[in-house]
């Protein structure tokens, strides 16, 4: 069975990649490029499944809006 699970990707002040599943509790990883990136995030993805809490629900993703402040 395949299952899909968004994933958020930033690049942070040192120029890594970012990558979190909002679906999985603490579910991220980093990297220099996006291919890495990318494994890595299946990999964190498989880790995380294997811990998951067997009751715990799943989000729905709406989406993600930038939102400006003037300070």
């Amino acid at each position: 069975m395949t299952k899909e699970y968004n994933v958020i990707i930033e690049r942070d002040q040192d120029g890594y990649f970012v990558a979190t599943v909002p679906e999985l509790h603490g579910c991220h990883t980093q990297a220099k490029s996006l291919d890495t990136l990318m494994k890595r995030i299946r990999e964190a993805i498989d880790l995380c499944l294997e811990v998951e809490d067997e009751d715990s629900q799943p989000s729905e993703f709406v989406g993600i809006q930038r939102v400006s402040i003037n300070s």
